[in-house]
């Protein structure tokens, strides 16, 4: 059932312009018959070349609608002038529905006012009785007022309609780009936080080093070109999706993505920079965490360790990752400096903490981060995700 549900909203679409045009020209047709065959007293000489000159224009009406639209007005008139044909000025309405479409500026008076006025003269025919097509020429007059008012309204309800389509897609889309550049600066940041932050700690030590213990001078400028090369090739990765045209329908992504995999490399470069990190996962397998939550989850610890590296370091840290129950806790604490070395921590929130509370707040999780009671600083995630996401293509 579900198969043939999708299979027949795969068969409707929009009609081509070649079809829409050929629709014309059968109501082109039927009308210029309709007109021949409606009763006058007209010699046939006089009613063919006004029925023809009403009813076929409107087969080119997508194409000149407001050619069209004088051309079947002129002949309407002429037509109702000279007692050759008398109808409700159907040609007439059915050419100014698409000049209501197309037309960029409404002319005075403005829309409500002609759907009022429409309305109002049908109200009038209906309680008056339907104008038959011998008698009266005023009724017939008011019916085709009332029909092509009620015309012009409906095109500009499309036409309206067709725009606020057009702004809501604009709308989508420059929304999806700002967001996208926005989570693309989160990445610059956490890559240049963390990568700067190790570079300026061990610049310190091998410029506190470097004429006493000249090796232990030249292993910290080893770590310092290490983390320059890698924070250049990642922001490389970056600045290219912005460079990019974006023709993926899925939009631009970063590539190639980091995740908790890489988390062996963060550890030895907080280990370079004097911070020995110990990593703890508690029923946790990456592969089975949606791409967005493991991207996450490295930047939270990413910036965390970053903190300890710049705020703390040398010290030891302790990274806890535990999966419970569709959701993935973070706890990164570390015992805070070592004697003789006073702490920086920031009295205010900077921008890497505000940065992880957003990321866990995007997942609709939180973040919590403050000194310990004992000693040091602890920052605790929680990023919930759909358990149900993570066992696709696990055998049940």
């Amino acid at each position: 059932m579900a198969d043939r549900t999708t299979d027949r909203a795969a068969a409707v679409r929009p009609l081509r312009q070649s079809e829409l045009v050929a629709l014309d020209c059968l109501a082109a047709v039927a009308l210029a018959a309709l007109f021949l065959t409606l009763p006058s007293g007209a010699p046939l000489s006089l009613r063919l070349p006004l029925a023809l000159a009403m009813g076929l224009p409107v087969a080119v009406r997508r194409l000149w609608p407001v050619p069209v639209l004088a051309v079947t007005a002129g002949a309407s008139v002429a037509a109702a002038v000279t007692g050759a044909v008398q109808e409700p000025a159907l040609s007439v309405t059915y050419a100014l529905y698409w000049v209501a479409v197309t037309v960029r500026r409404a002319p005075w008076p403005r829309t409500p006012v002609i759907a009022g006025a429409s309305l109002f003269l049908l109200l009038v025919l209906l309680l008056a009785g339907a104008p038959g097509w011998e008698p009266g020429v005023l009724p017939l007059q008011a019916a085709g007022a009332a029909l092509a008012g009620a015309a012009w309204t409906a095109g500009r309800a499309v036409r309206e309609r067709r725009a606020y389509a057009e702004r809501s897609a604009r709308q989508l889309a420059a929304r999806a780009v700002a967001e996208e550049r926005l989570r693309i600066a989160r990445e610059l940041h956490d890559v240049v936080a963390h990568h700067v932050g190790v570079i300026a700690v061990k610049a310190g030590v091998a410029n506190h080093v470097l004429s006493r213990r000249p090796e232990e001078a030249g292993e910290a400028l080893r770590v310092i070109e290490t983390a320059s090369r890698t924070a250049l090739t990642e922001m490389r990765h970056m600045l290219g999706v912005l460079r990019s045209d974006g023709d993926d329908a899925a939009g631009p992504r970063l590539s190639p993505a980091v995740g908790l995999a890489g988390l062996p490399a963060l550890v030895e470069h907080a280990g370079a920079a004097g911070v020995e990190v110990e990593v703890l996962r508690n029923r946790l397998s990456t592969d089975r965490l949606p791409e967005t939550v493991d991207l996450s989850a490295y930047r939270i610890v990413q910036e965390a360790l970053t903190n300890v590296i710049k705020h703390a370091g040398p010290t030891c840290c302790r990274v806890e990752l535990t999966a419970d129950e569709g959701e993935l806790l973070i706890d990164v604490t570390d015992d805070g400096p070592r004697p003789g070395r006073r702490t920086s921590r920031p009295r205010a929130p900077g921008h890497g903490l505000l940065g992880m509370r957003e990321r866990a707040a995007l997942h609709g999780g939180s973040l919590i981060a403050g000194p310990r009671p004992a000693g040091g600083f602890s920052v605790r995630a929680r990023l919930p995700y759909n358990a149900a996401r993570t066992t696709e293509g696990v055998p049940t």
